[in-house]
């Protein structure tokens, strides 16, 4: 049988209303009556109930992170990050793997877990626009990632285009000039709006478009930058560089190019994009762009709270993440 509120009074010889207030970090509790408290709940590993202190305090202190994919490393780190931040504010972060498919971020959208959690921070991989809009009249949400929809919802993300028109324009100004891409999308998702800073640097350095250089792939795992990176070395004319819009598709295209015999960057220079550890301890290290993900994390986390306290603005916020180039082997010849 569960331990009651009433066993831990009993034990610490105090009323119900002090082990509760206990509970609840009330404040004008002497320090002796919350040691024997905490005494007893401890000997009988007492474990509050949830849903009753939630509903006595009007929230749970329970948030949602809705991610693609928790085997994703980028997303792993994100979600430590995040988790670091909420815990600083006394918040436990529930995390929830989509895997971008539309019923499961429906089912975010739809009141995931119901009652338990106090607000969603949620990274859409296929869910349009306007039923996001709709699903924040329910429930404080805060998007992270491309997709926005705009209105009043808090929106967290890196300027993709800017930072993919700097990954590129680093590769040209290092002699560069058939420069691929590996993860091309369309629509309004990371592929489209990373291609746009692609396409904008080599419009600005006067370099040709070729569609043969743009390489979708299946997915962004490891498996596909390798695949697209066969691809483009079996073309008659291979790239003398190559922009991998996740660091994934990167270390993938590496894998190619050595069993190709190929060096780095010597024949073909590499950059991705996200600063997974992963890049900086391969050999060689890869360049990339890193977003500062701590930041990120912290204003995503500050961005919420202030929804659920009903402190936040009315018009939606839109926070642009700090980045920097990481140049590392993949481009840099030693000197």
């Amino acid at each position: 049988m569960a331990t009651r509120l009433s066993d831990v009074a009993a034990r610490a010889g105090v009323s119900v209303k002090t082990v509760s207030n206990v509970i609840n970090d009330y404040p004008h509790i002497t320090a002796q009556t919350r040691a024997k408290v905490e005494a007893a709940i401890e000997a009988l590993d007492y474990t509050p109930n949830v849903s009753a202190r939630s509903l006595r305090k009007g929230r749970s202190d329970f948030i949602a992170l809705a991610i693609p994919e928790m085997a994703s490393p980028y997303f792993a780190e994100l979600g430590a990050a995040i988790s670091r931040a909420a815990k600083k504010r006394g918040i436990t972060v529930l995390i929830d793997q989509t895997e971008g498919e539309p019923a499961a971020e429906k089912l975010v959208l739809d009141g995931m877990r119901g009652q338990l959690i106090d607000g969603i921070i949620f990274s859409p991989i296929t869910t349009a626009p306007a039923k996001i809009e709709l699903a924040a009249n329910a429930k404080p949400l805060v998007l992270l990632g491309e997709r926005h929809a705009g209105g009043t919802l808090d929106h967290v993300a890196v300027d993709s285009v800017q930072a993919s028109f700097d990954a590129t324009t680093h590769l040209i100004s290092i002699g560069r000039r058939r420069i691929a891409a590996i993860g091309v999308g369309g629509g309004a998702g990371t592929g489209a709006v990373r291609r746009k800073g692609y396409r904008k640097a080599l419009k600005a350095a006067g370099l040709p478009l070729d569609p043969t250089l743009e390489l979708a792939g299946t997915g962004y795992h490891r498996e596909d930058g390798a695949a697209s990176m066969r691809e483009l070395l079996a073309l008659p004319e291979p790239p003398d560089a190559v922009f991998c819009f996740n660091d994934l598709l990167a270390l993938g295209a590496l894998r190619t190019l050595a069993d190709a015999g190929l060096s780095v960057p010597g024949d073909v220079a590499v950059v991705g994009f996200d600063d997974i550890e992963d890049g900086r301890y391969h050999s060689p290290s890869l360049t990339t762009i890193s977003a500062d993900k701590e930041w990120l994390a912290e204003n995503a986390v500050g961005l919420l709270l202030d929804r659920i306290a009903g402190t936040g603005e009315v018009d939606r916020r839109d926070l642009t993440v700090p980045y920097t180039l990481q140049i590392r082997e993949s481009t840099a010849t030693k000197s």
